[in-house]
């Protein structure tokens, strides 16, 4: 299958959550696909920062992206999230960068690196791993 562009993956995305706010895609790579998540008082909490569940939801979201740029439709099941809250993120977009590590027949596994927007540093590091079925 050949990779998807930012187009085609935004309104894939859009298409199956048309309910949702799909966050937006800002790229597709070679290696994954560099995402944004618009940020507002839902995704607050104490202390001026971004709420992890967001953080982690968000993860999930792009890693998902990621696969889905080189598959197309397939049946998807997250098997495993591991993230790392490395610093305080600031109050604004967060924008995600995945690296597909693996991808075979029935497993994929992802990277994704969170940066605030404006900030070169890092604030949340993760690897999602997914079983992957291709929809029949």
């Amino acid at each position: 299958m050949e990779i998807l562009t930012a187009d085609e993956l935004r309104r894939l995305m859009e298409s199956d959550f048309p309910d949702e706010a799909v966050p937006i895609v800002e790229l597709v790579t070679d290696e994954g696909v560099v995402v944004r998540q618009v940020i507002d008082e839902r995704h607050c909490r104490r202390g001026g920062t971004v709420s992890g569940p967001t953080m982690m939801t968000f993860v999930d979201i792009v890693a998902g992206m990621a696969i889905i740029s080189r598959t197309g439709h397939v049946d998807m099941a997250t098997t495993s999230l591991h993230i790392d809250f490395l610093r305080k993120p600031a109050l604004a977009d967060l924008l995600a960068e995945a690296s597909i590590l693996k991808l075979g027949r029935r497993l994929g596994v992802v990277a994704v690196a969170l940066r605030s927007e404006g900030s070169a540093d890092i604030v949340a590091e993760a690897q999602v791993t997914y079983s992957v079925t291709p929809v029949t």
